[in-house]
């Protein structure tokens, strides 16, 4: 019996969501020969650990990964460990602060802690570049570099802009691509993944490859997904992000945020429901179905994904409970005063409901702030607090105060 999917089903997942595939025509030859040999394929992602807290717009190409070894072949994740000390140039407009090796293996572990939380143990190979980087010698790089022109290298747009605005480029820089492509040889990638803005590097790899005699891999790029605005990518420096970490109930309630617009685009690259299933999504909206309830289906997917149906079931049942009915949730975090008045704002920060003075206030601003269900008008003004009242902050965050014994 094949351990397989068929060819065209196999392309049906794999384009699901799919910036470029490029060559489709030779993953599909690929393809076809690891049906006749019963042999996986070898699919590389490179992980980049100089950022090891991730959000839903990383899982994207994690998903992807996550659906070929679906489809039986083996997920090879590089964990860039010595590439990070050289430190990834693209979209940069200066030169990129380098990394210790210690600080990139402490990273790593991070990285490899949520990203397992996507990927199957089965089918997977954990790599660290600097394996075979850090044993290299300089007749090998000087070799490596000989490859690749340093005209081929300026097509690279970051590199093209700094170059003609005469912003200096270290040489350094210019290993990285070359680096990262020699990870291709060491592991014998047949298909990388990434980001639409690792498509220079991944096209490197295929070059490399071929020069070393392997067969070049194929590319497949995964958009960059917009934020909960729905404008600029997710990005935690935005505020418009969704760790794959976060609580259920927070998980639920942001995805409730999303324009409209965005759920079919948020079902096909964070949730791992099939073509046929998105489609009919669509259909539904067609057809009149409020897409409200379109919206609560994606959350429940969302939070299935990464915490399991039964949580799903009960972040669902929260989102009812707190913000249909206007109930108060049973069980929220306490903070404990002592003092009979306090500055909202200054509560807010100091027990963590807020991340500085400067957002406490904007959202008090905004009119998001209540206290026992009277919303806050100004943070100029101290107020007498009681014990058991109830502090609400937006949607989704509540806090109970309690008077510190004299």
């Amino acid at each position: 019996m094949d351990r397989f999917p068929p060819l065209n089903e196999q392309m049906d997942r794999i384009r699901k969501g799919a910036e470029e595939i490029i060559p489709e025509a030779e993953l599909e030859k690929k393809i076809e020969r690891s049906l006749k040999e019963q042999r996986p394929l070898r699919i590389k992602l490179g992980a980049d650990p100089s950022r090891p807290d991730l959000h839903i717009g990383h899982a994207v190409v994690l998903g992807k990964m996550r659906e070929f070894q679906d489809l039986g072949h083996t997920a090879v994740l590089i964990i860039g460990d010595f590439t990070a000390m050289i430190g990834d140039p693209t979209g940069r407009s200066k030169t990129r602060p380098a990394l210790t090796l210690e600080e990139t293996k402490d990273h790593a572990r991070s990285y490899f802690e949520q990203a397992g939380i996507i990927l199957s143990r089965e089918h997977l190979e954990i790599r660290y570049n600097s394996e075979w980087l850090d044993a290299m010698k300089f007749r090998d790089v000087i070799n490596l570099s000989a490859y690749y022109t340093v005209a081929r290298m300026l097509e690279r747009d970051d590199f093209s802009k700094r170059f003609a605005h005469g912003i200096p480029i270290s040489v350094h820089e210019m290993l990285y691509p070359l680096a990262q492509a020699y990870d291709s040889v060491a592991v014998a990638s047949d298909i990388e993944l990434g980001g639409t803005d690792q498509k220079f590097n991944l096209l490197v790899g295929r070059d490399i490859q071929r020069e070393y005699g392997q067969s070049p891999q194929v590319i497949l790029t995964m958009p960059i997904l917009e934020g909960l605005g729905g404008k600029e990518k997710m990005s935690k420096s935005l505020d418009n992000y969704i760790a794959i970490t976060e609580s259920p109930e927070e998980m639920y309630g942001k995805i409730l945020s999303i324009s409209d617009g965005m759920i079919l685009r948020y079902f096909t690259l964070v949730t791992d429901l099939l073509p046929d299933q998105i489609e009919a999504k669509r259909r539904a909206m067609e057809a009149g179905e409020n897409p409200r309830d379109i919206k609560h289906e994606l959350a429940w997917e969302l939070v299935r994904r990464y915490h399991g149906a039964d949580e799903a079931d009960e972040a669902k049942a929260h989102f009812r409970k707190v913000f249909v009915h206007k109930d108060i949730p049973d069980e929220i975090p306490e903070y404990r005063i002592s003092e009979d008045e306090v500055f909202i704002n200054k509560l807010m920060t100091e027990s963590g409901l807020c991340r500085s003075g400067g957002e406490a206030k904007r959202l008090i601003g905004q009119g998001g702030v209540y206290l026992n269900g009277k919303r806050i008008l100004s943070h100029n003004r101290a107020l007498r607090v009681h014990d058991g009242d109830i502090l609400k902050v937006g949607k989704r965050k509540f806090l109970r105060i309690r008077k510190a014994e004299a």
